[in-house]
């Protein structure tokens, strides 16, 4: 069973928490499901589990990125956007996430994020039970 939600994003880049969307179709619809996996069907953004606790980790790994990843004039891609595609690459396009009797098996400080790279955007998430 597959669920789509839509994630507006609002700046060029950022990480948005969805853990509270994720769980509450978990728990509304993952009573007797044991595993959740959130995809994102875009090129340019990505989902990740990092802490959710401290929003200052949210700007670090955003900062880590853009060193890893700066952007260059010797991207031959046409829309100007390489790097955004590269930062997707590096994020990933789903997680897994175990299920125990509706609820998620994330840890005490994990959350999941969409990570956008080429906002603003309306950007598709697709969470399935399995």
């Amino acid at each position: 069973m597959s669920f789509e939600l839509l994630v507006e994003t609002r700046q060029g880049e950022e990480l948005l928490d969805i853990t509270a969307e994720v769980a509450r179709l978990v728990e509304e619809y993952g009573k007797d499901r044991k595993l959740c996996q959130a995809f994102v069907p875009h090129t340019t953004a990505g989902i990740t589990i990092n802490e959710h606790a401290d929003p200052d980790v949210k700007s670090d790994l955003l900062l880590a990125m853009r060193k890893v990843v700066p952007f260059l004039r010797e991207y031959r891609h046409g829309e100007g956007n390489s790097p955004a595609h590269v930062k997707a690459t590096l994020a990933g396009s789903s997680v897994s996430v175990p299920i125990d009797k509706g609820r998620l098996l994330l840890g005490t400080w994990q959350g999941i994020f969409l990570a956008e790279f080429d906002g603003p955007r309306r950007r598709k998430v697709i969470v399935t039970l399995v």
